[in-house]
């Protein structure tokens, strides 16, 4: 992600537990889930191993530091089928959600995620009706019978109404996107860290990964661009469902379905299908902003996407292969919003960017979709890496290395305005979420690496990259474990570099 100035400067289902023949039909054939899904579905009802009878609630947060009540505990989702209506003129969406997933404990009861300014008007768990309650964000859910542990099951939800922006404690806004002052003539749809639950039903947490499919619907001459790979459209009655498949696992924040009357550009890449999409509204600047008189500018839009292919054969090169089966990104014109983020395959960018956060967003598709963080307060590792990337893509491309930006910022002094605002906090030793998206994760996150990259030399350090990624692909991570591998592959004993870099506030004297 890249926030605006503003804010920073830069599974499977046991056959004796498959739904009722009536509701698996009404949820799967009447929805007419393509040959992908079922797959998915039929791989999803094999055998589980047998479990003792002991049942528990499971818990209603899944242990982050900073996002205590995202996520939940007592099962691992294995995809999502996310089947929804949206009214763009009345901000009205109507959903209808399939999980399918597996229980790690015997289960009396569990939650998912879902903003409550949304109505649940339904909830099944293996084709049968369940009780819930919500509120807040907490959708708890007690099936008619317990589930038991390594058991799978599906996991049905009904709900509707008008979607709300979700503020951050940095003040930002994230989920549905569609007040007018955010997006004018669509939804822009963007999750970190914990939009998702204000529009579809979720597990939020990025440790617990799946894939999707979605099928939305909206006024024809509307664009649904989500993650993966389109499998149709299809136009009736003056309205147009997309239909988009993600094949690799993807922690629910980086999931996307912005919508609006885009232009698109669909082609192949070096043998990977891209999918582009430009708001014709869009423009390189804020419309507050007296140095953009000149207004709508989609022609550069598409020349900033256009990069995309280069930038992916670099990285592809640098760090390993290219992790998921599709690329693209959407341009939008999404004032309100004021950053761009890394949705899975597909970044979202809020407006006409330069050219290098282009290239920070398709870094992030190695680092912080494919390795993903573990908890919040390890955010480093999501945007000090695409960070690096900027300033590594930079050297390669003619242009000042990557130890000349280093020194830079380096001479910033500890006791100025902007020596305050890069040295405080540490990087991996964040106050608070307020803080998730400040200078120091970019700035001195990405002055870590190239830091060790001083340290243990070129070709130790690109292999602890390269070893990182391929070591971690669709996994989640954490600082000790960045550190734990640094050390391993360098043979060097790294516990005080780490410890200044990352952990203490002010300027590292030495290293």
């Amino acid at each position: 992600m890249l926030r605006s100035a503003a804010s920073t400067r830069l599974g499977r289902v046991r056959a004796d537990q498959v739904p009722a023949s009536g509701e698996f039909r009404r949820l799967h054939a009447v929805r007419r889930l393509g040959p992908v899904v079922l797959s998915v579905v039929a791989l999803l009802v094999a055998a589980a191993p047998a479990a003792a009878d002991r049942f528990t609630p499971g818990a209603a947060g899944a242990g982050d530091p900073f996002f205590p009540n995202a996520g939940n505990g007592g099962y691992d989702v294995r995809h999502y089928s996310l089947n929804l209506d949206y009214e763009q003129p009345t901000n009205q969406l109507e959903g209808r959600v399939i999980i399918l997933a597996r229980a790690t404990q015997g289960l009396s009861r569990f939650n998912v995620d879902l903003r409550d300014f949304l109505t649940v008007s339904r909830v099944s768990v293996n084709g049968r009706r369940a009780s819930f309650t919500h509120a807040g964000q907490e959708l708890s859910i007690t099936p008619r019978r317990g589930l038991r542990k390594g058991h799978r099951f599906v996991v049905a939800v009904r709900y509707g109404g008008q979607p709300q922006r979700i503020i951050d404690p940095d003040g930002s806004a994230e989920g549905w996107l569609t007040e007018p002052e955010d997006n004018p003539d669509g939804a822009f749809v963007v999750n970190e860290p914990q939009g998702s639950p204000g529009w579809y039903p979720v597990n939020d947490t990025p440790r617990d990964k799946a894939t999707y499919d979605f099928r939305v619907t909206v006024l024809e001459g509307h664009t649904v661009i989500a993650n993966g790979k389109l499998l149709w459209q299809r136009t009736r009655g003056g309205r147009t469902t997309w239909r988009w498949f993600e094949d690799s696992p993807m922690a629910p924040y980086l999931a996307t379905a912005t919508n609006g009357p885009f232009e698109t550009r669909f082609y192949e890449a070096n043998g990977l299908p891209m999918y582009d999409a430009v708001d014709p509204d869009t423009r390189q600047s804020a419309a507050a902003d007296p140095e953009d008189p000149q207004g709508p500018d989609p022609e550069v839009a598409w020349e900033r996407l256009a990069l995309q292919p280069e930038i992916i054969s670099f990285f592809t090169e640098l760090y390993g292969e290219y992790p998921f089966s599709t690329g693209g990104g959407i341009m939008d014109w999404a004032p309100g919003a004021a950053y761009s983020l890394e949705s899975q395959s597909r970044a979202n960018y809020w407006r006409v960017v330069p050219e290098i956060t282009v290239v920070h967003e398709v870094a992030h598709q190695w680092f912080g979709n494919a390795v993903t963080l573990a908890f919040w307060p390890d955010i480093w590792l999501n945007e000090g890496f695409a960070q690096w990337s900027e300033w590594i893509y930079t050297e390669r491309h003619g242009g000042p290395t990557a130890q000349a930006a280093f020194d830079e910022l380096y001479a910033t002094p500890e006791d100025s305005e902007e020596g305050q605002d890069l040295w405080f906090p540490a990087p991996a030793a964040l106050p608070g979420p307020e803080a998730l998206f400040h200078t120091p994760v970019y700035d001195r996150g990405a002055m870590t690496l190239q830091a060790l990259r001083g340290k243990v030399g070129d070709r130790t350090f690109f292999r602890i990259l390269r070893r990182w990624y391929a070591e971690n692909r669709y996994g989640h991570v954490t600082t000790a474990d960045f550190i734990a591998l640094s050390e391993r592959v360098s043979g060097q004993q790294l516990d005080d570099f780490f410890r200044v870099w990352l952990f203490e506030e002010g300027r590292p004297e030495s290293w």
